[in-house]
């Protein structure tokens, strides 16, 4: 199941890039068209909206299966590890529950505005809210893998901090590993550095 989400993210990840490309060449030719031509894309407003609300939630899913969203770790980190997966377990279960609501609502949305046509290219809205049914659908299938992997004891005790503290912080971790470079201890502080 792990390798097919993985697949799944890889995959996603190759269509947020297709519709950012997209996304930039619609505005970029749009704005090349109406400075340079007096002319433009009539669709490209529109439909440069919808993919960045996509791009959006869909970039989503990959943080959530990566472990990406930012938050802050302070209390969590310090616990022990039973403390550590209580406190997930119980993030996991009002995630979980969010996404119920996210998902009751945007089904509800999808469905009125089945018919609604958008002004421009005539399409129908329901694709707007559709992208937070794929999010609550998808996103809620990771969630629950987790649980699974941390009620059976299958996680880590790395992986019971599901944040990251910062952007920084994330990207030097992933350089460096829990260990620092080819397993190697991390450098000393300035303090042990002066020691004899």
């Amino acid at each position: 199941m792990n390798r097919w989400i993985d697949g799944a993210c890889r995959a996603v990840e190759a269509l947020i890039a297709l519709m950012l490309a997209v996304m930039v060449a619609l505005v970029f030719g749009n704005v090349v068209l109406r400075y340079g031509f007096n002319s433009g894309i009539t669709l490209s407003e529109e439909v440069s909206r919808w993919l960045f609300i996509w791009i959006t939630f869909l970039g989503a899913i990959v943080a959530l299966r990566e472990r990406a969203h930012l938050g802050v770790d302070m209390v969590v980190a310090r616990l022990p590890a039973w403390g550590k997966k209580a406190c997930l377990a119980l993030s996991y279960l009002l995630m979980l529950y969010m996404l119920g609501l996210l998902f009751q609502g945007s089904v509800a949305q999808t469905r009125i505005n089945w018919d609604v046509q958008a002004p421009v290219t005539g399409a129908s809205m329901a694709i707007v809210y559709l992208s937070g049914v794929v999010f609550a659908v998808f996103a809620g299938l990771v969630l629950l893998l987790d649980l699974g992997r941390l009620l059976t004891g299958r996680m880590a005790e790395e992986e019971l901090v599901a944040i990251q503290e910062s952007e920084e912080a994330g990207a030097l971790a992933q350089v460096l590993g829990p260990q620092g470079p080819a397993g190697t201890s991390p450098p000393p502080s300035r303090t042990e550095e002066r020691q004899p």
